[in-house]
């Protein structure tokens, strides 16, 4: 039987294992010994070699969150199907602004009392529909500065895992906790990449200050704005930042020694997750019964 490998570890600090790797070279390093960039995180040897690459009239790109020869396909992907769907109600409605007027509307908006009554295609739909074309833009320019960075931070797998258990996490909190509604968008899914990328920075040994108090600027307008889903909003933003504390610290609080540990383990928090949300969704569908 061959031993597992050993789980990788900074490249200047041996005696530190990590799960975070440079964007640019690929070396596994400690958070102390990466910086953000545009895309992604660098580690100190590729940041250097950056600024030694700087030609006048040629700005080099620098970032983290870039070197940037990864492209975010899932984050523009989840931008396209939001795009399509909204174009399939509005074609249907035979109106841009009056798109819920439609039938795939009616068929996927989240209503509890019809999720209750077996229609479950509304608890992941409804993530994917918007009132009018300003809810569309507001939520995809949200979609597209956050999860570019997250994808390419967090990988293509990981980032999908933690928007659609973000989706059903704010599912579950309107199964509970707003059952007179019919709630639709992707706001609950980008709140949880509001907090996903609050635990990145924390991993990252960033400050998270901006972030919070963007968090706290937008759920300030989901209180005082009328017809907004402030638990699913919610309900988006602690599924979110669940899932990304399981994968980047519940291996290192856990000891995780190896690779495949560390991997399994994060993805075992995300799936303990989604678990959770969708026995929750069916525990309030059959209050609701």
């Amino acid at each position: 039987m061959n031993p597992q490998p050993p789980a990788p570890t900074c490249y200047r600090h041996p005696d530190r294992t990590t799960g975070l790797a440079c964007t640019r070279c690929g070396r596994p390093a400690c958070p102390q010994c990466l910086q953000p960039a545009a895309v992604g995180q660098h580690c100190a040897e590729c940041v250097a070699q950056g600024r030694s690459d700087i030609r006048p009239g040629r700005p080099a790109v620098t970032g983290p969150f870039a070197t940037a020869r990864r492209t975010p396909y899932v984050t523009y992907a989840l931008i396209a199907i939001n795009v399509a769907v909204f174009a399939v109600t509005a074609s249907q409605a035979h109106s841009v602004t009056d798109n819920h007027l439609s039938q795939l509307f009616y068929d996927w908006v989240l209503a509890p009392q019809w999720v209750a009554q077996g229609q479950w295609i509304r608890v992941l739909g409804s993530g994917f529909l918007h009132y009018g074309p300003l809810h569309l833009v507001v939520n995809m320019f949200a979609l597209y500065i956050l999860g570019r960075d997250t994808e390419l931070v967090l990988g293509r797998s990981r980032f999908l895992a933690i928007y659609l258990v973000s989706l059903l996490g704010g599912s579950a909190a309107v199964m509970w906790l707003a059952t007179d509604s019919a709630t639709a968008g992707a706001s609950g899914a980008i709140y949880g990449l509001f907090g996903a990328m609050t635990v990145i920075l924390l991993r990252l040994r960033q400050s998270p200050v901006q972030m919070l108090v963007l968090i706290a600027i937008n759920l300030l307008i989901s209180v005082s704005l009328p017809g907004i889903s402030l638990w699913g909003h919610l309900g988006g933003l602690v599924a979110g930042t669940l899932a990304a504390a399981g994968i980047l610290f519940l291996p290192e609080w856990l000891r995780a020694r190896t690779r495949d540990s560390i991997r399994w383990i994060g993805w075992g928090s995300v799936a303990g997750l989604a678990v959770l949300t969708i026995a929750l969704i069916g525990a309030g569908a059959a209050v609701l019964a």
